[in-house]
């Protein structure tokens, strides 16, 4: 069981560092996706009424260890202060003299946010010294700390993992409603149990496809992972993505597949191109046919009809990968035809953050049609895999 906000007692005037995953994606200073913003509400709007001094912090982006405007969280901070409703204060450091200041300042049931937290190079350092340092920085601004950016939560990071060591902690509604979302489709998922998976690199999902063996009623693999497995079996894949060093990995789990009594459904077609451009002209190929000199780009109809066949009877769905080039018109129709489906069928939908996540509000469908939108990709994979996530762990209740 992990520790709720409850056990965190009376807030009112406490000051409660929040981790929120707020890394959208940004053009330029506009924001393109808010996704991650509006799934931080629930817990900041139950800090809010409860009278706590509410100070979020977040990473955005890859900076290195220093400050790189591009990174800033800046622009989040008014779209956060429109969602809340409230003007939301803006520390311009992490733990300086701005942090302090703006953290001082707030008042019961005000919001602040502080910049972003991979501008101090001990958030994401190797070495556990630096990172425990910096974490009891943060830990002096607050007097509790809610854990509540399920997209950081696989990692050993200062704010995700020494924080919850300094200062009583709790995890944030998102990611309780995360954890048991995806326990959902991990612990005794309902049958049949079809998994979809997708996305560019197959060395993502090899611990994914491994644990699924044993699980999964159904394995649908499409994207450009989807060409590693077409090579394995002897097809032509031009110069479509592909993973060398993973072909007897691939043979092997195709053979584990079979004696498991898993369906692994590969696609019978695929959408390619001369070139990977927005414009480039699409010709639909059945995949043992695929010319040399050629890339494949989305899963073609048919693959997509017969994908739509086998999720459509299922108990419980788990999705995580595009299953082409989302970004470009030409090659969303794959990726579309998935979430159509997942949209109308009966079943436990989950979403499983990343690009499929992006995709379904990039494409305009409405959230609401799947059980459960995941906010973290590497996180979702990694809990379905069975890991253990090191910003879950230490806010189990034996942690205490």
């Amino acid at each position: 069981m992990l520790k709720t906000i409850d056990s965190l007692g009376e807030l009112r005037g406490k000051r409660v560092l929040v981790r929120a995953d707020l890394n959208v994606p940004l053009d330029g200073t506009t924001i393109t996706d808010d996704g991650r913003i509006r799934a931080a509400l629930p817990t900041l709007t139950r800090l809010v009424e409860a009278g706590a001094r509410v100070v979020v912090i977040s990473h955005l982006g890859r900076p290195k260890g220093a400050p790189e405007e591009k990174y800033s969280l800046r622009p989040v901070v008014g779209r956060l202060g429109e969602l809340l409703g409230q003007e939301v204060a803006f520390a311009t450091d992490t733990v300086g003299s701005s942090a302090q200041e703006v953290v001082a300042g707030l008042e019961d049931g005000r919001v602040a946010v502080l910049e972003n937290l991979r501008f101090n190079p001990g958030e994401t350092a190797k070495d556990d010294a630096e990172r425990a340092a910096f974490a009891t920085q943060l830990a002096a601004l607050g007097d509790a700390f809610v854990s509540d950016g399920f997209g950081v939560v696989h990692r050993k990071q200062a704010s995700v993992y020494e924080l919850a060591t300094e200062l009583p902690a709790a995890a944030g509604e998102l990611v309780l409603a995360e954890v048991e979302s995806l326990r959902k489709v991990t612990d005794q998922p309902e049958r049949p149990f079809v998994v979809v998976l997708g996305g560019a690199k197959i060395a993502d999902k090899l611990g994914v496809i491994d644990s699924l063996l044993g699980k999964a009623d159904r394995l649908l693999i499409g994207g450009g992972m989807a060409y590693t497995f077409q090579k394995a079996k002897g097809y032509e894949v031009g110069r479509s993505l592909l993973d060398e060093s993973k072909l007897d990995v691939v043979r092997e789990y195709m053979d584990r597949a079979e004696k498991n009594g898993v369906e692994l459904v590969l696609p019978v077609d695929t959408a390619v191109a001369p070139e990977f451009s927005a414009d480039a002209p699409a010709t639909v190929v059945a995949v043992d046919a695929m010319p040399a000199d050629q890339e494949g780009m989305d899963i073609g109809p048919e693959t997509a009809k017969l994908f739509g066949e086998k999720i459509a009877d299922a108990a419980t769905v788990f999705w995580n990968g595009p299953m082409g080039v989302f970004e470009f018109e030409a090659f969303a129709k794959g990726t579309t035809a998935v979430a159509e489906v997942l949209s109308k069928a009966p079943g436990y939908t989950v979403v499983g953050g990343g690009d499929s996540a992006a995709a379904v509000r990039t494409l305009g469908f409405d959230e609401s049609l799947f059980s459960h939108i995941s906010t973290g990709g590497g996180a979702s994979l990694e809990l379905i895999e069975g890991k253990d996530l090191p910003g879950i762990s230490i806010l189990e209740e034996d942690n205490s």
